[in-house]
């Protein structure tokens, strides 16, 4: 009889569960708003990368409705056989515009424009140099390039350089790549020092700036912007899931480079476009970013007044100077029980362990949005102090 070939997964679980890395599934049951419910709970949601609220506006779930009644649900096609519509076209330039871009191509998710990026413009001759902090998506693509790969320690120009110098071959590309925002620990990268670097060694620049899209720069225009790098960052990457609050990711650069993805991009090339809803709802997206500025001011005056609360209390924030507020514990178990007395309370903020960080940095993250209201904020901090006394993390 054939046995259980699977059966290992279970001992596997079982040791994740005593190290204090397992992770449980919570159940959103209402909208994706600052007060919400959970797995039957009211809680405080301080858990989403909706920044600007943008993900229950009327206008994004008009126009959504509108385009499924106009093109339908799918298109049941890739984009370079019959599945690029009109829509599609529009959301590219209208990104473009946004990023101050010369031209955008729109992939399924913002893991799959890093990932797909990485892998479509380097080989196995080449080399990436990437901030040890990086998202997933950047180490994937660049294993699936076949690239060697060097890591730096974090936001250090310094040992880039270095690392630049050190792997420079005739006939070599070297790509240069850091999250704007890193996601974790919401530290902004050292753009203007790493461009710089870029430019001396004639490296390629990438960025992914997911977390800062739609929450750096004027009007959000991101990192670039935010340092005011226009035209020196050759490869730009978004995600369209999170200030923009929609679903897909997107890379912005130069024509040549769109075209290239759009020929040996493996996620563009083989996988289904955007639906027509998805794609009108992120057009609709950018024409409130610009209509409502006032999110953007309340996204930051929101952040600031719930990391004072926290400083005044004396929790390890750590580097953070974006939305993204981790709250530092090290350790795994404590966090996951952090995490667990916080929802009792009424404060959603899950546990990050391993292998989201690395060991003895596990932490609970918060995210700030535009819509928390001052009491939502405050309710949340009284929390924060309850527990962490409990915990005597303070």
């Amino acid at each position: 009889m054939r046995g259980e070939p699977l059966a290992y997964l279970t001992a596997e679980l079982t040791a994740l569960k005593a190290q204090g890395l397992y992770r449980t599934l919570r159940i959103l049951e209402d909208e994706q708003k600052p007060a919400t419910t959970v797995d039957h709970r009211s809680v405080v949601n301080l858990s989403s990368n909706n920044y600007l609220g943008l993900t229950t506006h009327p206008r994004l779930r008009e126009r959504a409705l509108e385009a499924t009644r106009k093109y339908g649900v799918g298109t049941a096609s890739v984009r370079t056989i019959a599945g690029t519509m009109d829509l599609h076209m529009e959301l590219e330039r209208r990104l473009a515009e946004f990023k101050k871009t010369e031209a955008v191509v729109v992939f399924q998710s913002g893991f799959a424009a890093n990932a797909g990026t990485v892998s479509a413009v380097l080989g196995k001759d080449d080399v990436v140099i990437s901030d040890e902090l990086n998202h997933a998506s950047i180490i994937d693509g660049a294993r699936l390039s076949r690239a060697a790969i060097k890591v730096f320690p974090h936001k250090d120009v310094g040992a880039a350089d270095a690392l630049l110098a050190e792997t420079a071959r005739p006939g070599r590309h070297q790509l240069l790549i850091t999250d704007g925002v890193f996601s974790m620990d919401g530290d902004i990268a050292p753009l203007p020092g790493l461009v710089e670097i870029a430019e001396k060694r004639g490296a390629i620049m990438m960025l992914d700036d997911a977390h800062a899209s739609g929450v750096l720069g004027n009007g959000g225009a991101g990192t670039v912007d935010h340092f005011g790098l226009h035209g020196r960052v050759d490869i730009q990457v978004g995600t369209l899931s999170k200030a923009i609050g929609v679903m897909g990711g997107f890379i912005a650069g130069p024509p040549h480079l769109i075209e290239w993805l759009q020929n040996r991009g493996r996620p563009f090339l083989f996988s289904t476009s955007a639906p027509p809803a998805v794609v009108a709802a992120c057009i609709a997206a950018l024409d409130v970013i610009g209509d409502e500025p006032d999110r953007l001011r309340r996204l930051w005056s929101n952040t600031t007044l719930f990391k004072e609360g926290l400083h005044s209390l004396g929790f390890d924030t750590g580097d953070s100077e974006t939305p993204i507020t981790p709250v530092i514990t090290g350790d795994e178990e404590k966090t996951q029980t952090f995490a667990r007395r916080l929802f009792e309370e009424g404060v959603l903020c899950p546990p990050i362990v391993f292998p989201t960080v690395g060991r003895g940095r596990a932490r609970v993250r918060a995210i700030v949005t535009a819509d928390h209201t001052e009491v939502d904020l405050r309710e949340a901090t009284a929390a924060f102090e309850r527990v962490g006394r409990e915990l005597e993390l303070i």
